[in-house]
């Protein structure tokens, strides 16, 4: 049997950037991606990629809440490496949502390893974590520093890696990732970049639409980096890291996420003004989220390396197309 790699959450958003960085090495066995079924899907935004004739990806529609039918396709499938992208991403909704946030996250993937194990696979897993698990800081965050996650999203990313810790100690090769903020084009708008970005989008499209740009906290500060380089870094770690070691993913530099909105406002062609609104402010935050990246630079040699400014326009343009093809 040829060695495949399987995707879960192939369809979203780091999914896809994950899928389309495979899909292009030439030494990439046959790659599976799992998307949740047609009627559990919600809506989706157009993705910057297309995947139509790539003969060397086969998709499948499993729910990973389903125990049973997870079970057996990981047993037919026998993958050699599991990248586990799938799960809920939404901070903010994550408050509103504690049931359905902490059962994609953990559930699902209580579900996937406890099928990797009855299959006996030997399989490199990566579960994608969140540096949120960590307690809100004022200095660059290494892997030693205190976990003490303030959102019901964090604490279902911290309950997953515990999880994964929990099988690597039983004998699986589980790889752990906190990952840092990640933006790029085809992000929903629920996040804080794209929300801006599409905002601007629909303003500069429409005469009718007000020119408000409504906007969460401006004076929190976050390390970002292009989902592009999230992805590679996923697969260095995949490649080479080590098993049951958690690594920050990061860029080691902290962008003050009103300075971000100000860097698109002076990409647009239109003058807009800003506007708080409260209700996207989150019930308790981190005013600093900076990471520290020696750990991941040291063992595998990966760094981020694309200019945020370059990022932002990317997404901009995004919301631009999607926008005006409507």
């Amino acid at each position: 049997m040829p060695e495949v790699v399987l995707v879960t959450g192939a369809a979203g958003f780091v999914g896809s950037y994950l899928l389309d960085l495979l899909s292009h090495n030439e030494s990439t066995p046959l790659i599976v991606g799992w998307k949740r079924p047609q009627l559990h899907r919600k809506k989706t935004f157009p993705s910057p990629r297309s995947f139509s004739n790539n003969q060397t990806i086969r998709w499948k529609e499993i729910d990973l809440l389903d125990k049973q039918r997870v079970t057996s396709a990981i047993a037919k499938l026998q993958p050699s490496m599991i990248y586990h992208c799938a799960g809920i991403a939404n901070v903010l909704s994550s408050w509103t949502n504690v049931i359905q946030t902490l059962e994609g996250n953990i559930r699902s993937t209580q579900f996937l390893l406890d099928g990797i194990s009855a299959a006996g696979c030997s399989s490199r897993v990566l579960i994608p974590g969140s540096a949120l698990i960590y307690k809100p800081s004022n200095h660059a965050i290494s892997e030693s520093d205190p976990i003490g996650p303030v959102s019901p999203y964090g604490l279902s990313k911290l309950a997953q890696e515990m999880l994964g810790y929990q099988f690597f100690e039983q004998g699986l090769n589980v790889l752990l990732t906190r990952s840092f903020t990640h933006l790029g084009a085809g992000q929903a708008p629920s996040y804080a970049a794209s929300s801006f970005a599409y905002q601007i989008a629909q303003i500069e499209a429409d005469d009718n639409v007000e020119p408000v740009i409504r906007v969460g906290s401006l004076d929190t500060k976050r390390d970002l980096m292009d989902v592009r380089d999230t992805v590679l870094a996923y697969q260095a770690l995949m490649e080479g890291g080590n098993t049951g070691t958690p690594y920050n993913v990061c860029s080691g530099k902290a962008h003050r996420i009103g300075d971000v909105l100000e860097n698109l406002l002076s990409q647009s062609q239109v003058s807009i003004k800003i506007q708080i609104d409260n209700n996207r402010l989150r019930p308790q935050d981190n005013r600093l989220l900076l990471g520290d990246p020696s750990l991941i630079q040291n063992d595998v040699g990966w760094k981020s390396h694309i200019n945020l400014t370059d990022t932002l326009c990317d997404l901009l343009n995004y919301w631009r197309t999607t926008i005006r093809s409507a």
